[in-house]
């Protein structure tokens, strides 16, 4: 068994980023006497998944190979038939699984097909990373609720724009350009009304190929201008305007009219009910969301428990003011030793900007 092999695996399966939710980011290669003779990866949802990629890809006989792939291989019939199963007919000696799927319709399945049928299997291979790559689906098949990565970005002093409101830029390109590398994994971005009426944004993915999320905007009364840019923008991803009971009910006629969604949810301290929203989003295939929002909506996520990973992006810069917002707001936590907790950090630079990485503590 060789490691690279499964490196290499990962880095195929990266391509599908963006392309294939909700279905999981997976990479295959297949070895024989040393060599890879067919590799391949899932690129788009619906399409082939990555194990029958490679057999398509394969340059020689693969009897007797060895396979490696970042999943346990499918067991049901979806979109397409079980991978399971066309790896014993093609006559595959081995296969080498970085991590299990925790999916009720394969959970060790897949492995007990390949090994019924005299496959020699080897899981937990670069398992660490694996998870990581999947992080998204891991949550969503699991829970049917989305995973929710929450972006703000501040100077040294802690402020997301000038006492003026402007924030045009806090962070510099390249900061940005990784931003919109995250737009292009998820399927929603979400932000909050305020966010619309001050810098009407087009909340689309600026990278070339790049695909654009669903815009989900938090909005309790439906105040959103009805030629805002993200309801008349030309974008095969929708827009939907999440909103409560105090919506004026002609106003969500007119936004349903010029194409956008409507979800409902009850009222939660004369706000959107979050918990509720991400049910709702989860049952409409949006298995991951960035939230991009104000310090108001940054605190009512992270007090609602929908946020899952964070990325805070800080420059090294002083704008000053007892005015100027800070990423979160709200309410506050009265305790210091109350404060909302991250795990698993990882620190990044980009030029001059830093950014932290890390995932929220939750029950432990």
């Amino acid at each position: 068994m060789n490691v690279e092999y499964m490196k290499h695996a990962l880095e195929l399966a990266k391509k599908g980023t963006g392309y294939v939710n909700p279905n999981p980011l997976v990479g295959a290669v297949i070895v024989k006497n040393n060599k890879i003779i067919g590799e391949g990866y899932h690129h788009i949802y619906g399409g082939d998944h990555a194990e029958i990629d490679a057999f398509k890809n394969s340059t020689e006989d693969v009897t007797g190979a060895t396979m490696y792939v970042t999943l346990e291989p499918c067991s049901h019939y979806g979109k397409t038939p079980p991978c399971a199963k066309t790896i014993v007919e093609k006559g595959i000696k081995k296969v080498v699984i970085s991590l299990k799927d925790p999916n009720p319709l394969v959970s060790g399945r897949g492995i007990k097909i390949l090994q019924e049928n005299g496959i020699e299997v080897v899981t937990g291979v670069l398992e660490t990373e694996g998870t990581k790559l999947n992080e998204i689906f891991l949550k969503y098949i699991t829970s049917r609720l989305p995973f929710c990565i929450m972006k703000t970005a501040m100077t040294l002093d802690g402020k997301i724009a000038s006492y003026t409101g402007d924030s045009k830029w806090i962070t510099n390109e390249a900061s940005r350009n990784f931003v919109h590398k995250i737009r292009n994994k998820v399927s929603g971005i979400m932000v909050g009304i305020g966010t619309i009426l001050a810098d009407n944004p087009f909340l689309t993915t600026r990278l070339e190929n790049g695909n654009d999320a669903a815009r989900i905007i938090i909005d309790s009364s439906a105040k959103i201008p009805l030629d805002a840019n993200v309801l008349t923008l030309k974008s095969k991803a929708k827009t939907i305007i999440a909103t409560t009971e105090q919506a004026d009910e002609k106003k969500l006629k007119a936004l349903e009219t010029i194409g956008a969604d409507i979800i409902v949810t009850p009222l939660k301290e004369g706000k959107v009910n979050l918990s509720y929203l991400m049910k709702m989003l989860g049952e409409n295939k949006i298995d991951s969301i960035l939230l991009e929002g104000g310090s108001t909506l940054n605190y009512s996520a992270l007090d609602e428990g929908i946020i899952d990973k964070v990325y805070t992006f800080i420059s090294p810069k002083f704008i000053g003011s007892d005015t100027a917002k800070t990423p979160v707001g709200g309410h506050g936590i009265p305790l210091v030793k109350d404060a909302i907790k991250l795990k698993d950090i990882s620190i990044h630079r980009f030029q001059e900007d830093m950014m932290i990485e890390g995932y929220l503590r939750k029950n432990d």
